[in-house]
């Protein structure tokens, strides 16, 4: 069984809209969450969805997913205190979904739209042959490592730089073993599920994402994803040049 499960519990403070979450602001009359959801429901691959959302908003989300036919998601739970315990609580939804099924999850972030339904089954397919899969960001400028006075410590090669960006995928038994472990060592901030596996000495696996993978955190992005739907929609309409 193949499960999604989309965080969509942030407040969006660096978006500085009055009124909704980040996930909820619309473009083209569409809330970016939806963008995101249509991916999983497009993929045959994928079984069900799991999206953690902030608990005020859950009806809201309800309606959407009834207003745009999003049929997968089989559960919606609140938020926790952290991002962390956000995304515990949608693995603890996954498990209940699998039961004794060897699940494998796709952990994704609501507010990451510009995906595509074909790296959902590339991430699926490296699990299945290396144990896990971080979706990557290619690295276009030159990274530096320094110190906390600034100074340069090191230059990684650029050919051999990532960005760890989602969906991050794993077998479930893995990743909620791994969250289990940090609860029970008082650990509730990792930023996210690729930091924590590799804290705990998991060998992790990279593929490499498209480049307009961006996560809709600030202003900047949401204007970034409002022109690459409109340059997608207008090469449906003229076509190549």
């Amino acid at each position: 069984m193949n499960i999604g499960v989309v965080y969509a519990g942030g407040v969006g403070k660096r978006m500085r809209s009055k009124d909704k979450p980040k996930q909820f602001l619309e473009i083209y009359n569409k809330p970016i969450i939806i963008y995101t959801l249509e991916h999983f429901e497009r993929n045959p691959e994928i079984d069900a969805v799991v999206v953690v959302c902030i608990e005020d908003w859950i009806p809201v989300l309800r309606d959407y997913l009834y207003r745009f036919r999003i049929e997968k998601v089989r559960k919606i739970v609140p938020g926790g205190a952290t991002g962390q315990l956000s995304i515990y609580n949608g693995l603890c939804a996954a498990e209940e979904l699998a039961g004794k099924e060897n699940a494998l999850v796709l952990i994704h972030d609501g507010v990451r739209p510009l995906i595509t339904p074909e790296l959902l089954s590339e991430d699926i397919a490296c699990v299945k042959e290396h144990g896990n899969a971080i979706t990557a960001g290619i690295v276009k400028e030159t990274i530096v490592v320094v110190d906390e006075e600034g100074h340069v410590e090191q230059v990684p090669s650029r050919a051999k730089s990532r960005v760890a960006k989602a969906p991050q995928a794993f077998y479930l038994h893995d990743i909620l073993a791994a969250h289990r472990r940090a609860l029970s060592d008082g650990i509730t901030d990792f930023i996210d599920c690729c930091t924590m596996m590799n804290h705990y000495g998991y060998e992790l696996f990279m593929i490499d994402g498209p480049y307009e993978n961006i996560k809709i955190t600030t202003p900047d992005d949401y204007y970034t994803m409002r022109a690459l739907l409109e340059a997608k929609e207008n090469a449906q309409i003229y076509g190549p040049d």
